[in-house]
């Protein structure tokens, strides 16, 4: 299991931790060098959040079998490819054509890649190591955060996305030969399952969860996207841009654990409330200005970030009523859609009022109204699941 559960956290190192993040701590020498603004910085993270939209929903229709192995390791390539490419130009067009690959890229890894892992995992009754595969986005943070601190004064911004296609190439090779598809026996239940989804589709906590979830996806990348550039513009932030961003790493290292944790002891309705409100917070501190809010923020991003997708996903099976499957493919959806819609007014707000101040008001806004409807979701929650209807009709709630 170790090669397995060891390929699971460099594959999410790679794909989302640089392939996704490193466009943070690199972004403001890109703007330095380039001239790039904040609205083409939004757009561009805009790009790469589409790219992985498309790839959530394509990977959907991918069979289990050879032909998902063979996805997964073309997403692996593309990846490391997409990375280092954008070294080689400055052109805007170039980099928005490789950041929504990356983006397609990232979900076929992420969505592929966990998929199997957790199948291998299931298998042998290990599933319980499964939030240790999340480790990987934290840690690739985190050393794409220390990399670019150290190197890009002697590299440059080029410079260190070559480098970084090079270090995720050398990630890949773990999870090319480790992570592999193995057939699942599954019982046909067709006709139940349908049952199922009629029964989720009408679950209002769900459909809560679900529209919260595409809040948090357009309110934290606003801070993923321009964290370092935000604490880079102010000149006693600027010397510890690298240094939160290594934080936010760090903290996204133990942010599943620590989220699943809680959960299991208080629930996950009232751990996912909490996860939120200290994001909302986090978001804002920058605004408040010195070096302290700013490491601060970046260590509720990482913080919480992760561990609201693990509980989100947890929470959501709960509620499928039988059809996680469809249930968690919705959310990854609709997180995706946020994701794709935040950076663009952000960038926009940025670009025309030359400050932060805005973008990253409307982020905690769009968190805690995300809070808000799973404080709904679990009021209703706790009143289904004290209904004697409840008990007779499961599919219900």
């Amino acid at each position: 299991m170790v090669p397995v559960l060891a390929g699971g956290v460099a594959m999410l190192a790679l794909a989302m931790g640089v392939g996704r993040f490193a466009y943070t701590p690199l972004l403001p020498a890109m703007q330095t060098a380039t001239g790039l603004g904040g609205d083409g910085a939004g757009f561009l993270a805009s790009l790469n959040y589409l790219g992985y939209f498309l790839g959530a929903v394509a990977v959907t229709r991918v069979p289990h079998g050879a032909v998902r192995g063979r996805v997964f390791r073309l997403s692996l390539a593309a990846s490391v490819l997409s990375t280092a490419a954008m070294g080689l130009s400055d052109d805007r067009t170039v980099w928005a054509v490789l950041r929504l690959i990356s983006g397609l890229a990232s979900a076929g890894v992420f969505i592929l890649g966990i998929a199997m892992v957790l199948d291998t995992l299931t298998r042998a009754g290990r599933e319980s190591l499964a939030a240790w595969i999340y480790t990987g986005i934290g840690a690739g943070i985190a050393g794409s955060g220390l990399f670019v601190g150290l190197a890009e004064p002697a590299l440059g911004w080029n410079g260190c996305w070559l480098a970084l296609g090079a270090i995720a190439g050398g990630l890949a090779i773990l999870p090319w030969r480790a992570v592999r598809d193995h057939a699942v026996e599954t019982a046909p239940v067709q006709a139940p399952a349908a049952a199922a989804v009629a029964g989720a589709a009408f679950s209002l906590p769900l459909i809560l969860l679900t529209a919260a979830y595409f809040l948090e996806g357009g309110g934290y990348i606003v801070t993923g996207t321009f964290l370092v550039a935000l604490l880079k513009q102010a000149p006693d932030t600027a010397g510890v841009g690298a240094v939160a961003w290594m934080v936010a790493g760090l903290a996204g290292m133990g942010s599943g654990l620590f989220w699943g944790w809680l959960g299991r002891r208080i629930g996950p309705w009232p751990a996912l409330l909490a996860a939120h409100l200290a994001q909302a917070v986090g978001i804002v501190l920058p605004l408040l200005g010195g070096p302290a809010a700013g490491v601060l923020s970046a260590a509720l991003f990482g913080g919480t970030f992760i561990g609201i997708v693990s509980l989100s996903f947890t929470l959501g099976r709960q509620l499928s009523a039988g059809s996680a499957g469809r249930v968690v493919g919705t959310l990854t959806a609709v997180y995706g859609l946020g994701q794709i819609i935040g950076p663009l007014p952000a960038g926009m707000a940025v670009a025309h009022t030359g400050s932060y101040t805005a973008a990253l008001t409307g982020a905690a806004v769009a968190v805690l109204a995300a809070a808000a409807l799973l404080a709904a979701g679990w009021v209703l929650s706790r009143r289904r699941t004290s209904s004697p209807a409840t008990e007779t009709a499961p599919c219900r709630t």
